[in-house]
């Protein structure tokens, strides 16, 4: 087959806009004839063409991964690019990619993932277009790819055979170079020079354990050349190694529910110390010590209060970051360390701003996700390293660290949950019905607390001054409880309510509570205030976390 540029005739695609997220459908969608082809051409055309860039590629290995890499590299080829840096195998996960889009200097990033949600010829796929620093596309970029989706009527593709991607190495496609990378190496580097990684293996020399579940995705290799190959933990640390198409059948969210396998083994009588798991594209992270598991925002605030203790953190934070959901644990770290907190809607580039100016170093957001100023993504095995990091210069076990903190700074019980696969007319009339309500809330007496405040959280960003209003609904009670209602749309079927649930507590009184029983006041009171049962008829959420 001799290469030759084809112009295709299309229609325009006419759906779901694009979020920070990407484009996420079911993978049928994705298969469709033109489907993908239309919307890479969109966000070519959206930056302004591809001619004499430079961009990097890669996936977490789900099903139509390959396929779609080759349409993507062919269209690359097409539209002009000079050079695309793809993971071999077309595997990255998205941290990693992060980090090749900010070393090598690209004009930005294609990432093919739909993240935590599940794999398989019938699940979910996405694609996503990271920016020149590395974090996903704000939204004056999605919104320019959207509007090019709607007046698409042609694209580019080259016609030619697909590229080996199983070898590292250059070679040609069209006028294009595809640069086939380790996948790993230049991530694993960037973790060698953050944290202190002779003070982990002499831990682990020591006798420390711990199991690492790659859930069958993409962060399986990068798990065993980091945590067996370089810092020494025995073969079999890393279990759910092997990446898969569908992640083993599995669903590939760390969190109790759906790495239970993990959970199991760390509540049990031969528990390792340590616990660990991430999800299908590498940028979450779960922490289970033995015999207790770690909330997401426990575990920021943990790393916040703990980070100087690695060498790449030695000199202090700048500033941390929360999204509003999350529990207010970590803003207690930042005053008492004299540094800025600030409070973003869900969404990593809301934090990008923050880094890049210089704001912030440390950032999480409630759905298991952390990160900092190496990359402009949430990074699960960072977080995963960091805390490793504090257990080897601490030398006290998880359940005593959280123990001091919590004596140190009180305890914020925290948690999330979810009501999936709601009927997205009825679960959007509750929140509509609440936003209405919002302004005669307070004084509002339910489940034995009282409302202080009410809003549907607005943030003015202090960067770059942008108003990002609706974000969720945020009830504040008088005893400085929270409850936060959002409806997930990342998703592909139905909706999802998700409710944050939080209470602060000071003093060694209630500081060994149950969190669903610390929080059964706050549950109380968000399920009257907002009449759960009345309006989607259940009351018993499908996920705890």
């Amino acid at each position: 087959m001799s290469d030759h540029v084809t112009v295709v005739e299309t229609q325009p695609i006419h759906g779901q806009k694009p979020g920070t997220s990407g484009l996420r459908k079911k993978t049928p969608v994705f298969m469709q004839r033109h489907y993908l082809e239309n919307f890479e051409q969109a966000i070519f055309d959206a930056i302004g063409g591809a001619a004499g860039k430079t961009f990097v590629l890669g996936g977490d290995g789900r099903y139509f991964n390959d396929r779609a890499a080759q349409v993507i590299l062919r269209m690359a080829a097409a539209n002009g690019a000079a050079r695309v840096i793809v993971g071999q195998g077309a595997i990255l996960s998205t941290p990693a990619a992060s980090n090749l889009i900010r070393v090598r200097g690209t004009d930005g990033g294609i990432i093919m993932s739909a993240s935590h949600n599940p794999g398989g010829p019938d699940e979910d796929f996405g694609v996503k277009f990271n920016t020149p620093n590395g974090g996903p596309a704000p939204e004056s970029v999605t919104e320019a790819i959207f509007a090019e989706t709607q007046r698409l009527r042609a694209y580019r593709i080259l016609e030619a055979h697909d590229v080996d991607l199983s070898a590292v190495g250059e070679v040609r496609l069209g006028g294009m170079v595809v640069e086939v990378v380790d996948p790993v190496a230049d991530y694993a580097s960037l973790m060698e020079r953050l944290f202190d990684f002779d003070a982990i293996r002499a831990m682990v020399e020591g006798g420390f354990t711990m199991r690492f579940d790659a859930m069958h995705a993409v962060t399986g290799p990068y798990a065993v050349e980091i945590l067996e190959n370089r810092l020494g933990f025995p073969r079999g640390t890393v279990v759910n190694r092997i990446p898969l198409p569908d992640f083993g059948g599995g669903h590939p969210d760390p969190n109790p529910t759906w790495a239970k396998m993990l959970m199991d083994e760390m509540m049990g009588a031969n528990a390792p110390d340590f616990g660990a798991a991430s999800d299908g594209d590498g940028d979450r992270n779960m922490i289970v010590g033995r015999g207790i598991y770690v909330s997401p925002s426990d575990s920021l605030a943990v790393l916040a209060a703990n980070a100087h203790r690695a060498p790449g953190y030695a000199h202090g934070l700048k500033g941390v970051a929360r999204s509003m959901p999350t529990s207010t644990a970590v803003d207690r770290v930042a005053k008492h360390l004299g540094i800025e907190s600030f409070e973003t809607p869900t969404g990593w580039k809301f934090f990008g701003n923050l880094l890049d100016a210089g704001r912030a170093t440390l950032c999480g957001e409630e759905s298991f996700g952390t990160g900092s100023d190496h990359v402009r993504e949430k990074d699960g095995l960072w977080a995963v390293l960091l805390w490793l990091n504090i257990l080897a210069v601490r030398r006290e076990s998880v359940a005593d660290i959280l123990a001091a903190h919590w004596r140190a700074y009180g305890r914020t019980y925290y948690s999330r949950h979810d009501f999936e696969a709601l009927d997205a007319g009825k679960a959007g009339a509750m929140v509509n019905e609440l936003k209405l309500a919002l302004p005669d809330l307070p004084g509002t007496a339910a489940g034995g607390l009282t409302v202080a405040a009410a809003d549907d959280f607005a943030y003015s960003d202090p960067v770059d001054g942008s108003v990002s209003r609706g974000q969720g609904v945020r009830i504040t009670f008088a005893d400085g409880s929270r409850a936060v209602m959002r409806l997930s749309g990342t998703g592909t079927e139905g909706a999802t309510l998700r409710l944050y649930l939080e209470r602060h507590v000071d003093g060694p009184g209630g500081l060994d509570s149950d969190p669903q029983d610390a929080l059964a006041p706050v549950i109380a009171a968000a399920h009257a205030i907002a009449g759960i049962a009345r309006h989607v008829g259940r009351d018993t959420p499908d996920v705890i976390t």
